[in-house]
């Protein structure tokens, strides 16, 4: 990662996978995936692997070239974490990307923010960075403005429409 450029912080499901959409009616643009990352086997402990139903997710392969346009270096933020390299980015035509272990999913914090916010400014390290997430709040933009020395992009994405052409403009332009 080149240290001029700013990072794109990545979430896949609501910003590239708008699972929130009407369930039996995939969005404009996207395509249906099935996948069995190793999460998602652990979360059905009750079935051998090889009976556990695969996960739809829906990804738009536009995607791919539209963040690789970005002036950014792209680092996958997500419970997916290194399955996001499998499963999400070849569909997508993505290279391999870094992506953030987290050290506690989905724990409460006691500020009242996201569980991935702290970990995020720890791992930036005053780095500029941008970050997509439908899981966003004024709380977490508070915090992030308060704890990071760098500036810091926190964007909210409609977790029914997945990224769309204004979220696109908004990264462009933060990074300009």
């Amino acid at each position: 990662m080149g240290a001029s450029r700013p990072v794109l912080l990545l979430d896949v499901d609501g910003p590239l996978n708008p699972y929130m959409a009407k369930p039996h009616r995939r969005p404009l643009g996207y395509s249906t995936y099935r996948t069995k990352p190793r999460s998602w086997i652990a979360a059905n402990p009750q079935r051998p692997a090889a009976f556990v139903r695969p996960l739809r997710v829906w990804l738009n392969v536009d995607h791919g070239a539209r963040l690789l346009a970005l002036p950014y270096d792209l680092v996958w933020a997500t419970t997916w974490k290194d399955e996001a390299n499998d499963w999400i980015g070849p569909p997508l035509h993505l290279p391999e990307l870094p992506w953030l272990d987290w050290p506690h999913e989905h724990a409460a914090d006691p500020d009242g923010i996201h569980w991935k916010t702290r970990h995020i400014v720890d791992w930036a390290a005053g780095r500029p960075f941008a970050w997509v997430d439908d899981e966003l709040t004024p709380a977490d933009r508070a915090w992030v403005a308060d704890h990071h020395a760098g500036p810091a992009l926190l964007h909210w994405v409609d977790p029914r429409h997945g990224l769309r052409d204004e979220d696109f403009a908004a990264l462009a332009k933060w990074a300009s």
